[in-house]
């Protein structure tokens, strides 16, 4: 094809302009709706569960807009460069844009759900030892009187004797940790993952032998704190931690998760 046949005007020139412009606006318009969630956090003009809220009609209405702006746009983007159209740059970029937008509208609130048969307990505080939970003690002031209470089991929808056995029976893996080796050695590795991991540390003395932090998930900037202790049993070192979310019931498992992370860098190093 010469190119006066290729800038010759054709008759799919229109309907492929209108199919382009249709893809880009409905993946910016998901892309936005769902980028708008966290955006209303960051910038104050909501808190977290307007934010969830936005985040489950995204989830809900995602799938068939995620769909249609991929069959949709890759036809376009098809049938654009086979009929190399003149305006098939511009209708490959509109096509293009719209689908990566409808793909992250799509799948950020995707990834908010838990993957298939799995179901996470009701519950934000998690520790190593239910029987004798770490306390907190430096973190306390930066909490405000509206976040979660720190006494183990003493959420409304749990008492420590369930809060225990909903943790065992979720997260059975997460035990205490025991290591033959010296206290500092333990400390400082301890201390050295606590600053891979980016925690915020609020206190750590070797002497009292805790670490105390601040953890921010990075979507909802949700704060969660952590506190590790150090303690002896026959000349061995026992680490404990405990991770608990200053908002919310559930955590969606990232409090165990946030522990494990800690424990395979503590274990690895």
């Amino acid at each position: 094809m010469n190119i006066s046949q290729a800038n010759r005007p054709n008759k799919l020139d229109l309907p492929l302009r209108l199919g382009a412009l249709l893809v880009l606006l409905l993946g910016a318009g998901l892309g936005l709706y769902t980028l708008s969630s966290v955006a209303g956090i960051w910038l104050g003009a909501w808190d977290f569960r307007t934010g969830l809220g936005i985040l489950r009609t995204a989830n809900s209405i995602g799938e068939p807009i995620f769909w249609a702006s991929v069959l949709l746009g890759c036809v376009v983007i098809l049938l654009s460069m086979l009929l190399s159209l003149s305006s098939r740059r511009k209708l490959v970029s509109y096509s293009a844009i719209g689908i990566v937008a409808a793909s992250a509208g799509y799948f950020i609130p995707e990834s908010f759900r838990p993957p298939e048969g799995v179901s996470y307990p009701m519950i934000h505080d998690i520790s190593t030892n239910t029987d004798y939970p770490p306390e907190f003690v430096d973190v306390l002031p930066l909490r405000g009187s509206t976040s979660n209470s720190v006494v183990y089991g003493g959420a409304d929808n749990v008492t420590a004797e369930e809060l225990a056995a909903l943790t065992k029976e979720a997260y059975p893996d997460l035990v205490e940790r025991v290591y033959d080796e010296r206290h500092a050695d333990v400390y400082r590795r301890a201390l050295n993952a606590v600053n891979e991991l980016g925690w915020e540390i609020v206190s750590a003395d070797f002497d009292s032998r805790r670490i105390e932090a601040t953890d921010t998930t990075l979507w909802f900037r949700f704060k969660d704190d952590i506190v590790i202790t150090f303690g002896t049993r026959s000349n061995q070192v026992v680490v404990n931690a405990r991770s608990t979310s200053r908002v919310g019931i559930g955590d969606f498992g990232t409090n165990a998760n946030r522990l494990r992370a800690f424990f395979a860098l503590l274990d690895a190093s």
